[in-house]
């Protein structure tokens, strides 16, 4: 199980990147827009970098939905490789089944 902090850290960034979402894309649309003035496209990379840090998409990091485990994440079913095993061998994961020989 991770750390209780940890977790809550993970939902704020996912919050802020939610509500930043929007302004960042216009901003970056500016910035990159070739055809637009250089002022213009400096004064967008000046109000990109004003932005908060943790709205960037890029600083999320997968968790499992349950344990809160960083490492190990399977992003189709969202859950780390223990949790998978275990859900797994319970048999609450259709289709799958533990190998055994």
């Amino acid at each position: 199980m991770a750390k209780k902090s940890m977790i809550e850290r993970e939902k704020k960034r996912e919050r802020l990147v939610a509500q930043y979402a929007a302004k960042r894309a216009e901003l970056k649309e500016i910035a990159t827009d070739e055809s637009r003035p250089m002022e213009e496209r400096f004064k967008a990379r000046l109000q990109l970098a004003k932005l908060p840090r943790n709205s960037s998409a890029t600083r999320l990091h997968n968790r499992c939905q349950l344990t809160g485990r960083p490492h190990a994440y399977y992003r189709k079913l969202k859950v780390s490789r223990i949790m998978l095993r275990e859900l797994g061998s319970n048999g609450q994961i259709p289709g799958l089944v533990k190998s055994s020989w």
